[in-house]
């Protein structure tokens, strides 16, 4: 049995990971408000506490760690002092800094039992390509967690510890749908080569090649999903 903790698993990619990792042998520890273990990552006790609860319900095991919720708030710099710093530390909170406190909790659950295990972090298109001036903040979390993850893949293959990372572009979720109605969908689409944005279900395929069936070899690497809006 492959235990996994997908963090942000009640809606959108998360609910989409979850739906593709339905199968025998496989058991999902999800966490979110709707569903799964509750956990509010501005707080900075949350992760850790998610931790125990998922190990707990794992009967003292997870063997993959998917880090997917986050939060796209728009900042804009106009804003006052105050008001901008705090939105920039919520977003790095959130985006990052809970992810790299899992990231370290399992790291170190799996040095202690001598065991293998994964992790992979969904990123986004705009840790490479950055994004609108309203979200430098977004996009520096993003691109921290993309850095986070291939010093993970350097630091701790040779104890068969394995770290991926997936960056999509827009993705139709609810989020998405209002962001692109908010900044003129005809024209976000004109620079997706493909003509359409992302499914939740394709970046879902995605995780899961990574988390389940990925060969060691590819640890430290970065699947794009963005329907060539960005090429590297």
């Amino acid at each position: 049995m492959t235990n996994i903790l997908l963090t942000g698993s009640s809606r959108g990619i998360g609910a989409a990971i979850a739906a593709t990792l339905d199968q025998p042998g496989v058991t999902v520890i999800g966490h979110g408000t709707a569903s799964g273990i509750p956990a509010d990552f501005s707080d900075p006790a949350a992760p850790q506490t998610l931790w125990h609860a998922a190990l707990d319900q794992g009967g003292g095991t997870i063997d993959v760690l998917i880090n997917n919720a986050g939060i796209f708030d728009a900042n804009p710099i106009d804003r006052p002092h105050d008001d901008w710093v705090a939105e920039w530390e919520r977003t790095m909170r959130i985006n990052l800094t809970a992810s790299a406190e899992l990231c370290r909790l399992a790291v170190a659950h799996w040095q202690e039992r001598g065991a293998s295990g994964r992790i992979v972090n969904v990123a986004s298109r705009a840790a490479y390509r950055g994004d609108s001036p309203a979200h430098w903040h977004y996009a520096a979390s993003k691109a921290g967690m993309v850095a986070m993850t291939k010093s993970i893949a350097r630091g701790y293959a040779a104890e068969g510890i394995l770290a991926f990372a997936v960056c999509p572009g827009f993705t139709m979720t609810g989020m998405a749908e209002e962001y692109l109605s908010s900044r003129g969908g005809d024209t976000l689409l004109a620079n997706i080569p493909l003509g359409r944005v992302a499914q939740p279900d394709e970046v879902a395929a995605a995780v899961r090649f990574l988390a389940l069936d990925a060969p060691p070899s590819m640890t430290g690497g970065v699947i794009d999903v963005n329907g060539a809006s960005y090429v590297r």
